[in-house]
């Protein structure tokens, strides 16, 4: 399945590009995941925007479901066409908002040459007995 996962998400990800739908802003599809029975696949994507704007795209490639669909049909040899369904994929944003709170942790600690042992743990004077 992994396969079949991997060439949806390159056949929707290419499609994306050729859509005309005003209301689809910056998208990455981040993942896909068809069910085994090949129905449905789930299509994860991060959009670039606000809150307004990822509604909007979701919204617009809702409509265009269709032809994305046509496209998956056309180019890849499946039993049968999965029936797509976008998701919001927040992943992106968290590993963000992740990273900018590592980096302000980092800033508050103080750094090695304020006082900090050079030596390992065990290599102690005390430890050669």
């Amino acid at each position: 399945m992994r396969r079949v996962n991997e060439s949806v998400r390159a056949v929707v990800a290419e499609g994306l590009g050729e859509l005309k739908d005003p209301r689809i802003g910056i998208v990455t599809v981040t993942g896909v995941v068809v069910t085994a029975d090949l129905a449905e696949a789930r299509v994860y994507v991060s959009v670039l925007g606000s809150e307004k704007q990822r509604t909007a795209t979701l919204a617009g490639l809702e409509s265009a479901r269709g032809v994305l669909q046509a496209k998956i049909n056309r180019e890849l040899s499946l039993r049968r066409t999965p029936t797509l369904a976008f998701a919001y994929d927040d992943s992106v944003e968290r590993g963000v908002r992740m990273t900018k709170l590592i980096e302000d942790v980092a800033r508050d600690l103080p750094s090695d040459s304020q006082g900090a042992d050079d030596r390992e743990p065990g290599n102690r004077d005390s430890d050669q007995d």
